[in-house]
């Protein structure tokens, strides 16, 4: 499946639109954490070296602790490498339905093409929209969220 770049960018907000828009609690927590979060610096040197070859999709929710740890970092790896990351915010669980995960709307209907279970899920994508990997909740215990990104994009054939 090729992802229509052009049409996420309409349906999305960059990462940081998306922090400004949230509403407190949910804004201190999240901007909390790009306050003390601390880059791997090696890997943003690599990183910026191919940003302007990919995309990065996200899926959030202000109520969710690993998009709360994780989000906030993708926006400072925006920052200082200049990848663009989109977010679809205002996930919502559909706690009366058998059969679907996400509450349609508020969830966007992205989550079904998507097939999103768990969040946050972080999909990397090359510029004509392939996705090139996809971290779902948090990267490796090994790696950093910039270096599992960075491996995604080196571990290309």
């Amino acid at each position: 499946m090729s992802i229509n770049l052009a049409e996420i960018r309409i349906r999305t907000l960059s990462v940081n639109e998306y922090l400004d828009g949230l509403e407190e609690p949910s804004r201190e927590k999240f901007l909390s954490r790009k306050q003390t979060y601390t880059l791997n610096q090696e890997t943003v040197k690599h990183l910026r070296e191919v940003a302007d070859k990919y995309v990065i999709i996200v899926f959030s929710a202000k109520w969710c602790k690993d998009c709360t740890a994780n989000v906030p970092v993708l926006a400072l790896i925006a920052e200082a490498t200049g990848l663009e990351v989109r977010i679809f915010g205002g996930l919502k669980k559909d706690p009366l339905s058998h059969t679907r995960k996400w509450r349609i709307p508020p969830s966007p209907p992205e989550v079904e093409t998507f097939n999103i279970d768990k969040i946050p899920v972080i999909i990397i994508a090359d510029k004509e929209g392939v996705e090139i990997g996809r971290i779902v909740e948090n990267p490796q215990p090994i790696h950093t969220l910039e270096e599992e990104i960075y491996e995604s994009i080196t571990s290309r054939p």
